[in-house]
């Protein structure tokens, strides 16, 4: 009864990562074309982030209110003029596109927040004990969108060329448009009714719940991180251009990402959740190490790739968690849980670069990396501290094992 219904939440997955990932890969072609400052499009990212998370915050009432599906169209239909705004900004504000751009963001954003908000929570509603593995298949299309956001944007540049970007984006307008019909008709699963919901005072008040947001905020920053830095390991181990070390690295970190997903999607219920949590978080230990400890650049792109097996499922991970713990809490609970990966996967990037910036010499330390001029040991030092986000996410899961435990 509720296929149609998961094929279009995997659909709008595979559009968030359309809204998270697309003009960032056109940066380049914004400051070259436009005039942009690297400032300028940081401040996009930063945008898109925080508009994330008030859409998250903000809606969650009203979706428990009226219901979900006005409010997953809305996403789509969101998504859909955000694109259009992004592609049109330079006709729309001549005189100034960057403020076309801001809007256009924003927009989107929106749309990108209501999609994280709802398709965990249209999934989980749905009829089925295999709630794991739904939710770490639905995840996994976040992965395989960001792997063909990267390669279909970049050939596409290739064939029309850089000033042309505009089609590339009219293009992948067309995907937030046939899902927005999809979600008119496929059939949801009936909400949770006022009277039984779990109340938002006692989500707060829960420690086992401050735990499960933690968790998923750590665990965000972890996989955030270490997927905006990826590429950058790639152009210094290898050599390689922007565009190809965005396929390489970016590419090969999400293939992984996504793989574990879905393998976990596909045969997870033979494997507890809390442990394969355990074993992904350790394994990210070791990546965030190895990538800002060894003295050989590819070894250090091998452990920034790897890390998207170790990361995979601690973001979905997190939300089955919160909502196997409190299964009539409504949006609120995903909302809060969103908001909290958003947090993360905003903090964990800006922390790393500032401490590229304030302690770029912090790995040299290590006898065999004192050689390392501070260009390289920048990062390296970032990444260190990075160690910190998967390091936590091992001490919360021991703690809620406890709580359960105790239970």
């Amino acid at each position: 009864m509720y296929k149609r219904t998961i094929r279009a939440c995997y659909l709008g997955n595979f559009i968030g990562a359309l809204t998270c990932n697309l003009a960032p890969l056109l940066y380049v072609t914004f400051m070259s074309e436009l005039g942009l400052s690297f400032e300028q499009v940081g401040r996009l990212t930063l945008l898109n982030f925080f508009t994330q998370i008030v859409a998250d915050l903000a809606f969650s009432r009203p979706v428990d209110r009226y219901g979900v599906r006005p409010f997953i169209t809305l996403g789509h239909f969101l998504a859909f003029v955000g694109f259009l705004f992004l592609a049109f900004a330079p006709c729309l504000f001549p005189e100034n596109p960057y403020v076309g751009l801001m809007v256009a963001t924003i927009i989107y954003s929106l749309g990108g927040g209501l999609f994280e908000l709802l398709l965990s929570a249209i999934v989980q509603a749905i009829p089925g004990d295999a709630k794991e593995s739904a939710m770490s298949l639905l995840h996994s299309f976040y992965a395989w969108g960001f792997i063909v956001v990267v390669i279909g944007t970049t050939l596409m540049i290739k064939y029309f060329g850089r000033s042309n970007w505009v089609f590339v984006v009219l293009i992948w307008s067309v995907f937030p448009l046939l899902n927005f019909i999809n979600f008119l008709f496929v059939p949801l699963a009936p909400a949770v009714h006022e009277d039984h919901r779990t109340k938002i005072r006692e989500l707060l008040t829960s420690r086992y719940f401050l735990f499960v947001v933690l968790g998923i905020a750590v665990g965000g920053a972890t996989e955030v991180s270490m997927s905006q830095w990826t590429s950058t390991f790639a152009e210094t181990a290898l050599g390689l251009p922007k565009e190809v070390g965005d396929l390489v690295g970016l590419c090969l970190f999400a293939l992984l990402l996504g793989t574990i997903r879905a393998v976990y999607g596909a045969w997870g219920a033979r494997f507890p959740l809390y442990k394969a949590m355990m074993m992904g978080s350790i394994l990210c230990v070791v990546c965030y190490l190895v990538a800002a400890l060894s003295p050989l650049p590819i070894i250090s792109l091998i452990a920034c790739i790897f890390a998207g097996l170790g990361a995979g499922l601690l973001w979905p991970g997190s939300v089955v968690n919160g909502a196997n713990r409190f299964p009539l809490a409504g949006s609120s609970l995903f909302a809060f849980l969103a908001a909290g990966g958003d947090a993360g996967a905003a903090f964990g990037p800006w922390l790393i670069g500032l401490t590229a910036d304030v302690v770029p010499n912090l790995v040299t330390k290590a006898p065999w990396l004192r050689g390392l001029p501070e260009s390289d040991a920048a990062l390296r030092s970032g990444m260190l501290v990075g160690t910190l986000f998967p390091l936590l996410m091992v001490l919360f899961l021991i703690r809620m094992h406890r709580f359960e435990k105790q239970e």
